[in-house]
């Protein structure tokens, strides 16, 4: 009786240890299926990250590509304005020429025409006061007043 006892027991201990290894069998395959799950959730992370970069790099080849035509843009502008300002400077300076030679022709005929007409005894003669450093519009607004002087004197005698 004693060996069927022990032998009872031992299937006992077996069949008791049986239950509890499928027991955690059935654990482990929650853990895993959970895992599983984890896995296709992290796949889809995955792949939405691929995406995202993919479309962040795109962007960024977009805005390199804009500020290289922006910079292109710009230099030309730059250039541009650079050579108007060139231009506008040496405009200034042949207007400024041209200027000084109608003053010294007014000079001459001024000088001209007070040698032919004395002025009266009882005027009182002011002396010249010097030229004052001219600024480029008082210079162009003199020059342009001069011109249409001299047109219409110009036209006055052509009629």
């Amino acid at each position: 009786m004693t060996g069927s006892f022990y032998g009872l027991v031992i299937e006992t201990l077996v069949a008791v240890l049986l239950v509890l290894t499928i027991g955690y069998c059935f654990i482990l395959n929650k853990k895993l299926m959970r895992l599983r799950a984890d896995e296709t959730m992290m796949r889809g992370t995955i792949t939405e990250l691929i995406t995202a970069t993919e479309f962040a790099e795109r962007a960024i080849r977009n805005l390199r590509e804009i500020t290289q035509q922006t910079n292109a843009t710009l230099g030309e502008g730059l250039r541009a304005s650079i050579n108007v300002t060139r231009d506008l400077d040496d405009q200034i300076a042949r207007g400024e020429e041209v200027l000084d030679r109608i003053v010294q022709i007014a000079e001459v005929a001024g000088a001209k025409q007070s040698q032919r007409e004395a002025p009266p005894a009882n005027v009182e003669q002011f002396p010249r006061e010097e030229a004052q450093p001219r600024s480029p519009n008082r210079t162009a607004q003199a020059a342009q007043a001069l011109a249409l002087r001299l047109r219409a004197a110009a036209a006055g005698q052509a009629a």
